[in-house]
Parts: structure tokens; C-alpha cells; sequence
């Protein structure tokens, strides 16, 4: 089985969900350190002079995992978030598609950021004809650090063959694959540009630009032009 393995994002860009569209089973890797500016809790927008940040706020302590961190409750965010939202891409086709989307995703009854962003991802999914199936790292009991943690949770769900993010490979041990007889790929993010509604296109805004500018056709433009890179273990002697 092919699993890929990534934290949650806040309405992610189309890279994100071309890699969950590439694997079997898709982990939310969730019980790790949250990173303060990271892509946890907020994504880019595309306006008329450059892209800003749409940012969930949040009540952080060093050391929390990504899974037990708070959404700050005393600021309006869906509001404005609604509203930059309007302000970005209220002028595009299928504006109303991607703010329904958007809707569905945010209406949870929940303090937790993580809670929040695996619904969006599960109706983006939806929308996008993703049929991977998804679950989370808390479900299970791992141990170790890096590759040996990777290693664990990949023999609890049965993993033969594992897609990588292009930058983990400064960090995970290929050995470990090799041993393991694991499949080792790093995912590709290639895309041509679509349709955006301000010029200089910026190819690392939310999945909600792609919608609102190209509706049911963004399952379309979500798959990379060039492979991923498989790693050849060579055989012992």
C-alpha cells in the first residue's frame, strides 16, 4: 500500500491535495510539534498588488503538538477570514463554489486547530473527486523520532511503498527503506499556471483561488507535469 504522510494544513494549496490524490492512504501527521509560521494555521491570498497571509489565530505554548492546539476564540476569525476571503476572489467565476466549500469546512463546533483543518481537507477532497482515504497519527501508539517514528507508524498500517515530501530528504534515513523493503518516492510539484484574476501569478496561494477561478475544472490542473523520483536501492552483491 502506498501512504503518504504530512501535518494538516490550513486550506492548502493544490500541491497538497495532488499528493494525497498520488497515495492509497493518506496519514495527518498531527501529534508533532506545532512551528510557529508554518502552514498549520494559515495560507496565502492572491490580491490586486501582491499575496497576503490568511491567518488562523492561535494560543500556542513551545512544545505542543499540532494536535492539541487551541484556536484563539476571542478574535472573529471566520469573519475575517470571510471577508478576505471576499475581498481576494469575489470577482472570480466560481467565487460562490469555493466559499461554500470554505463554509462546510470551518462550520465545526471545535477549539482545536487540527479539527478544523482535517475537515476542510475532507470536503476539498470531496469536491476535487479524491478518494484517498484519510486517518491520523494520534490514532495510533508511535515511538521514536524522524524515519524510526515513520518506520513505526508504517507497520501498524501496512505500508510497502512510501511518497515523501521533496525537501524530507535531508533528514530520512533511505537506508531504513532499503532495509525495510519499503519503496522510497519524493513527490514532484510541477504545475502551469490557470486562470488567476490579478497578474504575476502566484502558484502558492490556497486551493480556494484555484476553485473560485476554474470551479469543478481545478481537479484538472492538480496533477504535476513532471514524475516523482522513485529511489533505486541497489541490490547487494
Amino acid at each position: 500500500m502506498k501512504v503518504g504522510v504530512i501535518q494538516s494544513n490550513y486550506i492548502p494549496w493544490r500541491g497538497y491535495f495532488d499528493f494525497i490524490n498520488s497515495v492509497e492512504l493518506f496519514v495527518l501527521y498531527d501529534d508533532v510539534q506545532f512551528s510557529k509560521g508554518s502552514w498549520r494555521n494559515r495560507n496565502k491570498l492572491r490580491f490586486l498588488k501582491e499575496s497576503r497571509w490568511i491567518t488562523i489565530p492561535v494560543e500556542v505554548r513551545l512544545g505542543m503538538s499540532i494536535n492539541t492546539v487551541k484556536i484563539n476564540t476571542k478574535r472573529n476569525w471566520r469573519k475575517e477570514h470571510r471577508e478576505l476571503l471576499n475581498e481576494s476572489l469575489s470577482n472570480a467565476p466560481y467565487f460562490n463554489e469555493a466559499l461554500n466549500l470554505w463554509e462546510d469546512g470551518v462550520n465545526v463546533d471545535t477549539e482545536f486547530l487540527s479539527v478544523i483543518n482535517e475537515n476542510l481537507i475532507r470536503v476539498l477532497c470531496k469536491y476535487l473527486e479524491i478518494n484517498t482515504r484519510i486517518i491520523r497519527s494520534d490514532q495510533f501508539e508511535l515511538m521514536g523520532s524522524k524515519t524510526d517514528r515513520l518506520m513505526c507508524l508504517f507497520k501498524k498500517v501496512g505500508c510497502t511503498s512510501y511518497l515523501s515530501g521533496p525537501a524530507a530528504g535531508s533528514y530520512l534515513n533511505e537506508e531504513q527503506f532499503k532495509n525495510e523493503n519499503i519503496e522510497l518516492t519524493y513527490k514532484s510539484y510541477d504545475y502551469l499556471p490557470y486562470p488567476q484574476l490579478f497578474p504575476e501569478f502566484d502558484p502558492a496561494v490556497t486551493i480556494l483561488d484555484l476553485i473560485a477561478n476554474t470551479g469543478k475544472q481545478a481537479k484538472n490542473h492538480i496533477q504535476s507535469n513532471t514524475p516523482d523520483k522513485t529511489v533505486k536501492f541497489q541490490k547487494e552483491p
